[in-house]
């Protein structure tokens, strides 16, 4: 029965990615490569969430009060203007707002613009429904994109741009100058723009979040997507949203009540919790991520990885690898698995352009994913795992 599967199914092909995180769950690696904390979430969620468990939440349930705190913090941080009541969709976390905002919005040949490297859902979704993905480089080692040749990649046809910001897997901030460029190349095209905007509180040096749907003319525009996940270490409560426009967002609802109809009850309760937080876990989680950012850079410049680029939000560091090695990202992290019992991510996984001549036709293979988003066990004994494997010239001896 191989033959009938669906044309749709049979674009989405198992990444290298996946195929080596098996590899690590059967050698018991230590995680740096997935995006998840394993750390405990905060004590008031956790309560929260029981007590909402024990109070019988367990039925469908769309809670209105996300969407009214939700409206207040956008109102408070960005200072845009949305209606509560008909502009959010709350969905089985970002991931499902972001599909569910895709197929109301992309038809079959519609053209959609990414920058790469880029997290390899956005694709999938796009090719599942029927569109085309169209990728802007963004140039190592500050992941920049130029400005004067953006406008080259839209067409009649491009229907919306994609903007993840923080930045997966680079850890890139767009800047204010940068998100100007973007919105009046989408202004001009009269195309809609979809943020994913789950590491909008994790930024680093004094780097402040911007939501491109703050800027002129842009909130009619653009779909924000975002979730507790992140912010709040619960990535499989799978609590997000979509914010858009009524008319986009309506289109939106009734994609997601065909396919999930409500996200988790009881942890929708507990969203009413998260999302009273005082300013203070906002500044913690910052502070504390950043010292985990240090500590992983420290780690890796030690090791002779290349660390050109210090991120400055999300939770990752996207290093290259160093000098002497000759071997290709899945190579390298095949053998980190295997030697040293530390699983990273190649970053093949990401990119999607064929590199420029004068940026070398290797660099897209030269670049590990090392997620920092655990405890300081969990990087302490990364460390000393990895400090084993070195040789006596101070390099990793793969």
């Amino acid at each position: 029965m191989e033959g009938k599967v669906s044309r749709a199914s049979r674009k989405l092909e198992a990444s290298p990615i996946q195929e080596l995180s098996q590899l690590a769950q059967t050698c018991g690696a230590i995680n740096l490569a997935e995006g998840f904390p394993d750390f405990p979430a905060p004590p008031h969620l956790k309560a929260a969430a029981l007590s909402a468990i024990t109070a019988d939440f367990n039925q469908y349930r769309h809670v209105q009060g996300i969407c009214h705190l939700l409206a207040t913090q956008m109102k408070g941080r960005h200072g845009i203007a949305v209606n509560a009541l008909s502009d959010f969709v709350i969905c089985c976390g970002q991931s499902e707002a972001f599909a569910a905002s895709i197929f109301a919005i992309v038809d079959p040949g519609d053209e959609v613009l990414l920058f790469d490297p880029a997290y390899e859902t956005y694709e999938s979704c796009i090719l599942l429904a029927g569109g085309i993905p169209v990728y802007v480089p963004l140039s190592p080692p500050d992941w920049t994109f130029k400005k004067d040749e953006l406008m080259k990649y839209f067409t009649s046809r491009t229907k919306a741009l994609v903007l993840n910001s923080p930045h997966n897997p680079t850890g890139k901030v767009f800047t204010r100058d940068e998100l100007e460029t973007i919105s009046e190349a989408c202004k001009i095209m009269e195309c809609f723009a979809i943020t994913d905007e789950v590491y909008e509180y994790i930024t680093y040096d004094r780097e402040l979040h911007i939501s491109l749907a703050s800027l002129p003319g842009m909130q009619e525009r653009t779909i924000i997507t975002s979730s507790l996940s992140k912010t709040f270490s619960v990535t499989g409560w799978r609590i997000g949203w979509a914010c858009a426009p009524a008319n986009i967002a309506s289109a939106i609802r009734n994609i997601h009540v065909k396919i999930t109809d409500s996200a988790p009850a009881p942890f929708q309760e507990a969203a009413l919790t998260a999302l009273q937080s005082p300013p203070d876990y906002y500044c913690s989680l910052r502070t504390e991520y950043e010292a985990r950012r240090d500590y992983v850079v420290q780690i890796l410049s030690v090791l002779r990885f290349q660390v050109r680029f210090k991120p400055k939000g999300s939770v990752f560091i996207f290093a290259e690898l160093p000098d002497h090695c000759e071997l290709s990202d899945i190579e390298f992290v095949k053998k980190l698995i295997e030697k040293a019992g530390v699983a990273a991510v190649p970053g093949c996984g990401f990119f999607h352009t064929t590199p420029q001549p004068q940026d070398g036709e290797k660099y897209q293979r030269r670049y590990i994913r090392f997620a920092f988003c655990k405890s300081g066990e969990t990087l302490s004994a990364a460390r000393q795992k990895m400090e084993q494997c070195v040789n006596e010239d101070g390099q990793l001896s793969f």
